[in-house]
């Protein structure tokens, strides 16, 4: 493929290998069941580290990694011809979750998720994220957002300086652009927010083991549910997104009823996200 992701450093909790062996590259597709033709990402130290693997730097991407390196960012660039077509230099490091699932953030949600298919885990604390890289093409004169996430339109617009696009499709394969993705194993409802309460009652009399995102109006709303968060945690907070999902999930839920987010900030990220939890899922 004649592009490859570059960022700085993690975001939710990674698995990691040398991105110059293409045995270790496979070992990650192979646990996490990865089809091949989803990329990987890889993150390097430095910014500056960018001239060595890359075919040519747009000044874009060196603002961009200026700027927001080490953080929740993967620019796309060419790669350079030190890269092998398996990987590209330094550490690729998708999260470590099962292709498709919701990613994790503390250790013992990696363990419950890969089990014996790794030999250990190293436990750096809780991660700050919840949301995935933003990734960003910067091939071309103007830039855009392939996936949107943990940086927003609005972090990229004002090192810029000018606007940035999010299209609704785009013809670089990039991480998480699969239909179903980040997906609980409870299915996912998304409905207008007026009428999350009601629904999630409704489903719960049918005999559901419902779980709730209610949106932040409905703060007093007094929703019988299974399980529910409240309006103080989402969408105020809603980097925590994916653990709410893994939540809910293990309070055993089989529905979650939610609402899309507002546009602005960290929003976009979410209902990205959300979209692909209630995305069709493969057929065993």
């Amino acid at each position: 493929m004649s592009r490859r992701r570059r960022r700085s450093r993690r975001r939710d909790r990674d698995e990691c290998a040398n991105a110059e062996a293409p045995v270790a590259v496979a070992w990650i597709f192979r646990v996490k069941e990865r089809p091949p033709s989803h990329p990987l990402i890889v993150h390097m130290a430095a910014p500056d580290h960018l001239d060595d693997w890359v075919k040519e730097v747009p000044q874009a991407a060196r603002l961009l990694a200026e700027h927001i390196w080490p953080g929740l960012l993967t620019p796309v660039l060419r790669r350079g011809h030190r890269v092998p077509l398996e990987a590209s230099g330094g550490v690729t490091a998708p999260s470590a979750n099962r292709f498709g699932s919701v990613s994790p953030t503390p250790a013992d949600h990696v363990r419950a998720e890969l089990g014996d298919a790794v030999d250990f885990v190293l436990d750096g604390g809780s991660c700050r994220g919840g949301v995935e890289s933003t990734i960003v093409d910067v091939t071309g004169e103007a830039q855009s957002i392939l996936r949107p996430a943990g940086v927003t339109r609005e972090d990229l617009e004002a090192v810029l300086g000018h606007p940035v696009a999010i299209p609704p499709t785009s013809g670089v394969r990039v991480p998480g652009q699969h239909p179903s993705h980040y997906a609980p194993r409870a299915r996912v409802v998304l409905i207008e927010p007026e009428t999350v309460v009601a629904e999630a009652e409704f489903a719960q009399e049918a005999g559901h083991q419902v779980g709730v995102l209610l949106p932040p109006f409905l703060a007093d709303a007094g929703v019988k549910a299974h399980a529910v968060v409240a309006p103080a945690r989402f969408p105020g907070h809603l980097r925590a997104c994916a653990g709410f999902l893994r939540e809910l999930d293990r309070q055993g839920c089989d529905l979650i009823v939610a609402s899309l987010p507002v546009k602005e900030g960290l929003g976009p990220a979410v209902a990205n996200l959300l979209r692909r939890a209630v995305g069709p899922r493969p057929t065993a």
